[in-house]
């Protein structure tokens, strides 16, 4: 992925891409601004608590710390942009408009005009020059315009499961509880095999690897506010009933320590 650091320390990342059936293998959401957009072939993309089937033409709007991932068709080849910067590049009447936003934009009659404002992108990171700061900064605020303009036009609904819906919202909002594959299936009356099988095929996650993802995202954002309290606590808080599970699960995610990334961030804080 390229990037570009500008003068006042912010970077903005580019990942023009071709491909042949992958998935992606990250945490899954980051705090950074992402737009993510499919030049050829098709994908599954899921997104907060919707899925989407991709084609090529459609575009992502991912915010900070929103949960996705993208899955591809074994043996299908695939071609994309993804864009990553921070939230300083949004301007703030494009802000403001996000929350009434769809996370997918397709719009076929306005594709030739998006995919020319990628192009442009991506050609200031293959060709930068002493001003390609400037112009980024312009073309993706040019970009992120027209998408708010062209909002009304550009929505797409989501391939709509209720059931996995309904369980995403409850592990959203029962994550520091013990929750079972088994106790949730049976309250949505159907089986274990059944439920994990459905969340496998439309989030691109098994049951407990999101549950799990949810929980450390949690600690994550109680670890850059942790005060007086223990990792332990921590984890606690956040559903993990062994702490020593939950450094070690945090460590391979992270690539850190529970505690030296609470150090690292109230470093930075000072």
């Amino acid at each position: 992925m390229a990037e570009i650091t500008f003068p006042d320390g912010s970077v903005f990342r580019c990942n023009s891409k071709r491909s042949v059936g992958e998935s992606m293998h990250s945490h899954h959401y980051h705090d950074r601004f992402e737009i993510y957009y499919l030049t050829g072939g098709r994908c599954h993309f899921f997104i907060d608590n919707r899925s989407y089937d991709l084609v090529a033409g459609d575009l992502i709007l991912i915010p900070e710390g929103i949960i996705h991932r993208t899955n591809y068709g074994v043996d299908e080849e695939q071609s994309r942009v993804v864009l990553e910067f921070s939230s300083r590049f949004v301007p703030e009447s494009v802000r403001a408009k996000l929350p009434s936003m769809v996370y997918l934009f397709r719009n076929p009659t306005l594709t030739a005009e998006i995919h020319e404002m990628i192009r442009a992108i991506d050609g200031e990171f293959k060709n930068p020059d002493e001003f390609t700061c400037e112009s980024l900064e312009a073309r993706i605020s040019a970009l992120l315009f027209f998408l708010a303009r062209n909002r009304a036009l550009g929505g797409s609904a989501a391939s709509k499961n209720s059931m996995i819906e309904d369980v995403i919202n409850y592990i959203k909002g029962n994550f520091a509880q013990d929750i079972k594959l088994a106790n949730v299936a049976k309250s949505h009356f159907v089986s274990p095999e059944h439920l994990s099988r459905t969340f496998k095929h439309d989030t691109g996650f098994g049951f407990n690897e999101f549950l799990s993802l949810i929980r450390l995202q949690h600690a994550e954002h109680l670890l850059k506010e942790r005060g007086a309290r223990s990792i332990s606590e921590i984890a606690y808080s956040c559903g993990f009933n062994d702490s020593n599970y939950f450094s070690d699960k945090f460590r391979r995610t992270y690539g850190v320590s529970p505690l030296k990334y609470s150090k690292s961030t109230d470093s930075e804080l000072k």
